[in-house]
């Protein structure tokens, strides 16, 4: 399920590590992307550095470590071209439902499509559609929007006919979109502000890596590619380990470095100091400091404030004053939605998945043959997707190999409920009843480690908690 970044990926690993079973990736739009396809807005770049967000088994190329989103839609589109992936894509083909059978070992997927209803059945459903509604954003009540004279855009629904040139924005977030949006926007030829109720962390990377540099220069294509991605993880584990173990530490250095880029004279700590620890939310990556060159440029501003209402002319704010605007960017989140929004069952009964409990961070206890990718909130999505879907194809040749039809994480003991994504995001807060739970131990506690992923998840063992069931030819 899903044509984008995690689901070429999959067809990858099926087709080469499980070469005896079929597939068919259903795609719900009518292109190959996913996220980096639909979101089409200003500026909109990579939140980590293409090493590591590109595929272990086709290095990114680019000069650029951190990419436009365009850059990373060819990518995604030239792998799914150069390995014959494109060929099993079913385009425009919108699951609604699943039903899993154990009479019959095999989930049956109801499909809208431009031609109208269809099934199809398989024996394995792999969902990699992401984390979030791609039908709408988040966008919260703004009291008076129906008075304002101007244009009110999601970025998620970026409209191609919207000329900010010698407009006044005002951007409504300080999330990775909001600090995106503003130094594009500014280039663009717009007087933008970024209205933050809560600054987030910022932090400036090159957009090109003088090391990855020199090893293509010195090394051999695939040998400089595996130096460029191990640091690229060892470096990203480094600093997410010391920003946990030491937050104080962390939040001072983060707050200099962007005190250096800004002035003596700017007020970090009210705009870019956060009340939250380091890494108790995803951190906001910029590339060459664009936000801080713009803010210091006078090209951009930052107002940390509450909005209390629109008016006809821009956003008043709770401390009595008002931002003008000609357009209003309400970059204020995504809306959560798991496997798109399919409705499940097994063997007649609907599945909560509220009510289960993660196994290994992708299979769910009690539901068969299913499992759901999801990167890391930590690091690049992919490092763990592609972790992920090796792992189902050791589960898949397990299977043919005992000649069992059925694979099902079963409990098997006392687990106390953690939560499945440990942020404070506000988009995780929004959802946190509606995701399923992790658990306090292995395998049902979600790990945020590569390493540790690596060697559980592609050499590890499967695991005993997973129960292999419904023999060829007769159940067992």
């Amino acid at each position: 399920m899903g044509a984008g970044l995690s689901g070429i990926g999959a067809g990858y690993h099926l087709q080469t590590a499980c070469a005896d079973h079929s597939y068919v990736i259903l795609e719900a739009r009518d292109a190959i992307g996913g996220t980096w396809d639909l979101f089409r807005y200003p500026g909109i770049r990579s939140d980590s550095d293409m090493f590591t967000l590109g595929y272990g088994f086709r290095p990114w190329t680019g000069a650029k470590a951190i990419a436009d989103g365009a850059s990373i839609r060819d990518y995604i589109r030239d792998t799914a071209r150069a390995f014959g992936i494109d060929r099993y894509i079913r385009y425009g083909h919108r699951i609604r439902s699943a039903a899993w059978s154990s009479a019959e070992a095999l989930w049956t997927i109801e499909v809208d499509t431009p031609e109208g209803a269809r099934a199809f059945t398989c024996g394995f459903f792999l969902a990699c559609s992401g984390y979030y509604d791609y039908a709408r954003g988040h966008t919260p009540d703004l009291p008076g929007a129906h008075a304002f004279a101007g244009r009110i855009v999601h970025p998620q629904f970026w409209p191609e006919d919207l000329d900010v040139a010698g407009n006044r924005v005002v951007v409504l977030g300080s999330g990775a979109t909001a600090v995106t949006l503003v130094p594009a926007l500014a280039r663009a030829g717009a007087r933008v502000t970024m209205l933050q109720r809560s600054p987030s962390y910022v932090v400036s990377l090159p957009s090109e890596d003088g090391f990855a540099r020199r090893m293509r220069a010195w090394l051999p294509a695939k040998l400089a590619h595996r130096v460029i991605r191990a640091r690229s993880v060892l470096v990203q584990m480094a600093f997410y380990r010391l920003a946990r173990w030491r937050p104080a530490a962390t939040r001072t250095k983060i707050a200099a470095m962007a005190q250096a880029r800004l002035g003596p004279g700017y007020d970090v700590a009210t705009h870019f100091t956060p009340r939250y620890d380091p890494w108790d939310q995803r951190m906001c990556l910029i590339p060459d400091g664009d936000l801080f060159e713009a803010i210091k440029a006078g090209a951009a501003a930052v107002v940390t404030g509450r909005l209390v209402r629109v008016t006809q002319t821009g956003v008043a704010l709770e401390s009595g004053d008002e931002l003008p605007a000609d357009i209003i960017v309400t970059a204020t989140g995504l809306e959560i939605l798991l496997l798109g929004g399919v409705a499940l069952s097994v063997d007649g009964e609907t599945v909560d998945l509220a009510k289960c409990y993660s196994y290994k961070g992708l299979m769910f206890s009690d539901v068969p043959n299913l499992a759901l990718v999801f990167g890391y909130t930590n690091a690049s999505w992919t490092l763990r997707a592609d972790l992920a879907s090796g792992y189902i194809c050791r589960v898949l040749n397990a299977m043919r190999r005992r000649g069992m039809r059925q694979v099902t994480p079963r409990l098997g003991g006392a687990v106390s409920p953690l939560p499945f994504v440990d942020f404070s995001s506000g988009y995780i807060m929004r959802a946190a009843d509606k995701l399923p739970k992790q658990g306090h131990r292995r395998p049902w506690r979600v790990r945020q480690n590569y390493v540790a992923d690596l060697l559980g998840l592609r050499f590890g063992r499967l695991g005993r908690e997973l129960e292999f069931s419904n023999r060829n030819g007769g159940a067992s």
